[in-house]
C-alpha cells in the first residue's frame, strides 16, 4: 500500500472524496452515507454481494413495483426463492412454504422465478468486477470475492475507493445494489458483507478482527451448519470465544481437520487466497462406450449413472445448479449439446436426469451415440435448492428417499444400491468427472 492509502481512514460513499474525521455528513455533497475506518487504505480483499438479487432484477424492470412487497417463487413449488426486504421485515425468507409466506405478508406480490433472466444480470455484474481486477472468485450468480491488492496505480485509487464506485456503478447501469465487505481475508471480508445490508460497505480490519468474532456465535464460522452447531453446543461451545481459548491441538484431538479449522478461523486466521481458477463453472460427468449405443432405453439408463454422479458432486461441494446441458457424440464423432434452464435450483440426481431424459428424446431418433455426458452450471446458493412441490407431494417423499439412499452409499459403496435404470456394458475407458 502507499502512503495516500494509509492516510485514507474516511471516505464519502456517494461523491467518493475523502471526509474529515467525526463529519456527520460529506462536506462535498452532503451525503450522510460516510465509511470510516483507520485501517481504511490498507484493506484489500473484498466479498460483493447483490442485494435481495432476484426480486430487485423484477422491481427493475417493473418499477411499479417499487414499494412494494415481492416474493420470488411459487408457480408449481409453493416455496419462496428469495424476498425482497420489504417482504424479510415481515419474517419471509428464503425456503419458507408460500402459505406461510403469505400469511405474514398477504399483500406480497408473488413472481415466478426467470433463472435466465438472472444469470444474465449476474454475468454483467461479473464483468464489472473484472474490470477492477482479474482476481474475481464468484461464489454463486450474485456474489463473489475479489482481490484488489496492486490495483492502486491502475485505478488510481484505494481497493476502498474503487469497490465504492464499482458499487455505485452497479447501481447506475444496473439499477440493483449491492452490499460490500472489505477485511483482509475471505472469512471476514463475507462476514463483513452482510453486516449492513442492503446497500451496505462494512469494514473489519487486523485490529479488531479478534475481539469483534469473540462474542459471536459458532454459526458464524464458514461451514459450520446445523449438525456442527448441535455438536459444539453440546460440547459446551457456543460461542466463537469458547473457542479461541481452546488449543488448537485439543480441538484437532476432539473434532480432527474440522477442528483445525475452527480454531484458525476463531482467531481470524483464513489463508485462502482469492482464486478466479478454483471455483468451478459446471460440474459434469461422461463416459465413451465400448460400443455406439442407439437404443433410447440403454442412453436413459447410462444418463441416470451420470446424473448421480454430477448430484453427489454438487452436494459433496455444497453447491446448486440452475441450468443442465446433455451431451451427446455421435459415432462420426459429431457432437450435441442442448441445455434447459430449471424452475428451481437444484442437486438432486433425479431432478438432473429427468431434465437431460427429456431433451435425450429429442435426440434419441436412432442416431448411433459413442459418448455421453450430463453436466450442470450456474450455481446458486444450496439452500434455495430443490424446494416442496406443493403440486407434485411424492417429490418431497423421492428426495427423502435419494438422500437415504447417499447415506447407504456413503457408508457401503456406490454399489450398495442401484436404482431401476441401469446399464451393463462396459465403457470404453474411465468415466471422466469434470468440474472446469
Amino acid at each position: 500500500m502507499t502512503a495516500a492509502s494509509d492516510q485514507l481512514r474516511n471516505l464519502c460513499r456517494d461523491c467518493l472524496s475523502r471526509a474529515p474525521a467525526g463529519a456527520g455528513r460529506c462536506p462535498a455533497c452532503g451525503s450522510p452515507r460516510l465509511l470510516s475506518h483507520p485501517e481504511l487504505g490498507r484493506l484489500a480483499i473484498a466479498h460483493i454481494d447483490c442485494d435481495a438479487f432476484y426480486a430487485a432484477i423484477e422491481k427493475r424492470d417493473d418499477p411499479s413495483l417499487a414499494d412494494k412487497p415481492v416474493i420470488i417463487g411459487g408457480g408449481r413449488r409453493g416455496v419462496v426463492s428469495t424476498a425482497c426486504y420489504i417482504a424479510r421485515i415481515r419474517g419471509v425468507h428464503s425456503a419458507m412454504p408460500m402459505f406461510k409466506a403469505l400469511k405474514l405478508c398477504p399483500e406480497a406480490i408473488v413472481i415466478p422465478p426467470a433463472m435466465e433472466k438472472y444469470a444474465a444480470v449476474g454475468r454483467e455484474v461479473r464483468a464489472l468486477m473484472l474490470e477492477l481486477t482479474p482476481l474475481v472468485e464468484p461464489i454463486s450468480i450474485d456474489e463473489a470475492f475479489l482481490d484488489l491488492a496492486g490495483t492502486e496505480k491502475l485505478h488510481h485509487a484505494t481497493p476502498a475507493q474503487s469497490l465504492a464506485r464499482l458499487a455505485l456503478r452497479i447501481e447506475q447501469e444496473l439499477h440493483i445494489t449491492v452490499s460490500v465487505g472489505l477485511s483482509f481475508n475471505k472469512f471476514l471480508a463475507k462476514i463483513a458483507s452482510d453486516r449492513n445490508k442492503p446497500r451496505g460497505f462494512s469494514v473489519i480490519g487486523r485490529a479488531e478482527a479478534v475481539d469483534f468474532l469473540r462474542d459471536q456465535p459458532v454459526s458464524l464460522i464458514w461451514g459450520v451448519g446445523a449438525k456442527t452447531r448441535q455438536r459444539l453446543e453440546a460440547d459446551g461451545i457456543a460461542t466463537i470465544g469458547t473457542l479461541q481459548r481452546m488449543r488448537e491441538s485439543d480441538l484437532a484431538r476432539r473434532y480432527g481437520s474440522i477442528g483445525l479449522r475452527l480454531s484458525r478461523l476463531a482467531n481470524a486466521e483464513d489463508s485462502r487466497p482469492v482464486n478466479p481458477d478454483g471455483v468451478a463453472k459446471s460440474v459434469s460427468a461422461e463416459t465413451t462406450l465400448d460400443t455406439d449405443v442407439s437404443d433410447p432405453h440403454k442412453l436413459k439408463a447410462i444418463l441416470r449413472q451420470l446424473s448421480e454422479k454430477v448430484s453427489r458432486r454438487l452436494k459433496k461441494a455444497g453447491i446448486a445448479a440452475v441450468t443442465v446441458t446433455l451431451k451427446l457424440k455421435t459415432s462420426d464423432f459429431r457432437i450435441r449439446t442442448r441445455s434447459r434452464q430449471l424452475t428451481d435450483p437444484t442437486r438432486l440426481a433425479e431432478r438432473i436426469f429427468q431434465a437431460g431424459a427429456h431433451m435425450l428424446e429429442r435426440e434419441a431418433d436412432g442416431t448411433r451415440y459413442r459418448l455421453v455426458g450430463i453436466g450442470v452450471s450456474d450455481f446458486v446458493d444450496p439452500r434455495l435448492a430443490d424446494p416442496a412441490d406443493l403440486v407434485d407431494p411424492a417429490s418431497g417423499k423421492r428426495a427423502a428417499a435419494e438422500a437415504a439412499i447417499d447415506r447407504i452409499r456413503d457408508r457401503f459403496g456406490n454399489l450398495a444400491v442401484e436404482t431401476g435404470l441401469v446399464f451393463d456394458e462396459k465403457p470404453a475407458g474411465p468415466q471422466r468427472e469434470r468440474r472446469d
